[in-house]
């Protein structure tokens, strides 16, 4: 029911356009570009196919790979959707990503999982060392489909917010307040299967309660492959521009430097699952994993998150370990009972010959509809105060990171899974994009920071629609959604001082309220 929900938003009549858009529109009100850009500004915006996907007949394909995304997955063996399991972490894109947009808010108490939209995922470390810890996926499955027990209880998993004060004391010099929080995630040893099935870690995380869990936000799936179409050379050449670069007053402009696994004295194709340098820079996720798109979160995500094979993966998304779950599941008498011997169930657990439970073609349809999701036009473009606002987010230093504008090559779909299927995609050539990311890493230093402080710029552009496609009651910002509007994310940029945005953040401190104002509406606006 709450599927239907969400997906029910768009059928209520409602204006689909902006009433204030010109009829002779600047190039930044085409976000993606001429080929990539929708002028439906309804609840469903993020939804909606690029005018490059319709002009080249993918229509029927995307609208297919659309009721993929949408429905959830099941367990039985047969119907278009089956596959889900044996553990998993949601049953469909939707969870996830509301409309497709981004996740929306955590409430503190209960991490309720099961709530359509709760798109923000557990990342359970090693404080020591802040690696992922091996009784658990990187991505934590919930969810087991019987009789096959989850390897996490969610029912024992709390979110607690905490309020944060910096230097300003949580107020501009004209006496407007702004709050800061940040979430802590508590989470008992005995929410862990495994550990109550007798597994004991080497390290002592679980005995001890020593292990981290951060919140990690989904973003929005919309425009991936306009990203996805950035020449690697101009990525890399922002590397190189951004390794040197100095402040006005002759500091360096990044406190941090580079992420080392991407720069040491010059661009590596290295950092976490390793391609060959032919596929170029990681372009997706906050740490950078993924890229080029055909490889990138969304096609790993289809199989991961849902546990659904596919003929590249014939296997299951488990630990870290890729063992501990299978054996301890495998000894389990309730298990057992239901499914067969321990060898059984181990050798199905750990199997690398799995029959394929989405097809080829299946997965052409959700390759070709997440290539081919547009993004909303930018609002309100002839509104004086927008206009001011994107004036000053230039001038005390927003673009530096949240880069403005990318142009795409020539776009040839490059794909390090070999599938037969680059020849359908949607492409987009020669366009200028207006994505605000530099598609580089940064630190903000933040209370409770994202795990291992490296964080990937998020593209600013459709996030002020968030609300208007989802419902939520916040806009949703940051990583783990501790920003429930803009300003809360800006003053959150430069709450320390060893932050990468420190100086811009304490620009926007120093503008009036009118010319602060300004900045939000235009951050709002594109």
């Amino acid at each position: 029911m709450a599927l239907a929900a969400v997906a029910l938003v768009g059928c209520k009549k409602e204006a689909t356009t902006d009433p204030d858009t010109p009829t002779d529109k600047p190039d930044w009100y085409y976000t993606g570009g001429k080929l990539g850009t929708t002028e439906n500004l309804s609840s469903m915006t993020f939804r909606q196919p690029t005018p490059a996907t319709e002009e080249a007949g993918l229509g029927t394909l995307f609208a297919q790979g659309d009721q993929i995304a949408e429905k959830p997955f099941v367990t039985n063996e047969t119907g278009r959707q089956h596959g889900l399991g044996p553990v998993y972490v949601r049953s469909s894109c939707q969870h996830c990503h509301p409309n497709y947009s981004h996740g929306t808010s955590v409430p503190a108490g209960k991490y309720n999982a099961k709530d359509v939209g709760n798109g923000t995922l557990l990342v359970v470390i090693n404080p020591a060392d802040q690696s992922y810890v091996k009784w658990l996926a990187g991505m934590p499955q919930l969810f087991g489909a019987d009789p096959f027990p989850a390897p996490l209880d969610p029912d024992q998993i709390t979110v607690e917010w905490k309020t944060a004060t910096d230097e300003h004391g949580n107020k501009f010099a004209d006496g407007e307040a702004y709050e800061l929080r940040y979430p802590e995630v508590h989470m008992p040893n005995t929410a862990v299967y495994v550990y109550n099935q007798g597994y004991r870690d080497p390290d002592g995380l679980l005995e001890s309660e020593g292990y981290e869990v951060k919140l990690e936000n989904t973003i929005g799936v919309y425009g991936s492959g306009l990203l996805d179409a950035i020449p690697d050379e101009d990525i890399i050449a922002q590397y190189e521009k951004e390794a040197n670069d100095k402040l006005p007053n002759g500091e360096p402009r990044l406190k941090n430097g580079l992420n080392p696994a991407f720069w040491n004295g010059g661009f590596q194709t290295s950092g976490y699952y390793k391609n060959d340098p032919q596929w170029g820079p990681k372009r997706f996720t906050y740490a950078l994993t993924r890229g080029p798109i055909m490889d990138a979160a969304g096609a790993n995500a289809i199989w991961n998150i849902t546990n659904v094979t596919r003929s590249n993966r014939k296997y299951h998304y488990l630990d870290l370990a890729g063992t501990i779950y299978a054996e301890y599941a495998s000894k389990d008498p309730e298990v057992q009972q239901a499914f067969g011997t321990e060898a059984e169930i181990y050798n199905y657990l750990t199997s690398k010959e799995l029959p394929a439970e989405m097809t080829d073609e299946e997965f052409t349809q959700v390759m070709v509809w997440h290539r081919g999701l547009a993004v909303p036009a930018a609002r309100n473009v002839t509104d004086e105060k927008v206009l001011k606002g994107k004036e000053l987010f230039t001038q005390i230093g927003c673009d530096y990171c949240h880069r403005p504008t990318w142009t795409t090559g020539s776009d040839e779909v490059r794909d390090p899974n070999h599938f037969p299927v680059t020849a359908q995609m949607p492409r987009y050539p020669n366009q200028k994009i207006w994505p605000y990311t530099d598609m580089v890493q940064h630190k903000l230093c933040m209370e409770n920071d994202i795990r291992t402080g490296w964080c990937r710029t998020t593209p600013l552009w459709g996030r002020g629609l968030h609300r208007k496609a989802t419902g939520d009651a916040y806009e949703a910002r940051m990583h783990d959604t501790r920003a429930r509007n803009v300003i809360e994310a800006i003053m959150w940029h430069g709450y320390s001082n060893q932050s990468d945005a420190y100086w811009p953040t304490q620009q926007f401190y120093k503008l009036n309220k009118e010319d602060r104002d300004a900045i939000v509406a235009f951050i709002n606006a594109i």
